[in-house]
């Protein structure tokens, strides 16, 4: 059993994997990081700042000011501004990597076209044609 998981781990595919997880989650700090500190902002000048996080009900006894106020005093909420936001920021980062995704593709697109449109090297005879063409001139030599 230990010769199979190490054949299993051993495998090409396993790997792949795994270095795919690993750049995955560095990638996400930077999508993350893109939308949050470089996206968000913009998109806030032209909606005036509009934050949806402080809508939420309080389904408890009492009142909060925010839903962080709330969670700290044991207090249920129904954070409908906080779903809303992940959604939003869900969508702006699928578009976000769709573009680069997009990108990737183009220039691996133009990468293959580059490496088809190379000249191929003319091949010269092979060896049995050299010694076709040699027996050929022997026999009419002789």
């Amino acid at each position: 059993m230990i010769n199979e998981f190490k054949d299993f781990i051993a495998k090409g595919n396993v790997m792949d994997m795994a270095v795919g997880i690993i750049i995955g989650a560095a990638f996400t700090a930077i999508v993350t990081s893109l939308v949050g500190d470089l996206i968000n902002p913009i998109i806030a000048l032209f909606t005036g700042g509009i934050d949806f996080s402080g809508w939420f009900y309080v389904l408890g006894e009492g009142e909060c000011a925010s839903v962080a106020a709330c969670t700290e005093a044991g207090i249920s909420v129904f954070a409908v501004g906080n779903f809303l936001m992940a959604i939003i920021n869900f969508l702006i980062i699928a578009f976000v990597v769709f573009m680069l995704v997009k990108m990737v593709n183009r220039v691996k697109d133009a990468a293959e076209k580059e490496e088809e449109a190379a000249p191929e090297e003319p091949k010269g005879p092979t060896a049995e044609e050299l010694l076709a063409e040699i027996r050929d001139a022997l026999k009419a030599n002789a």
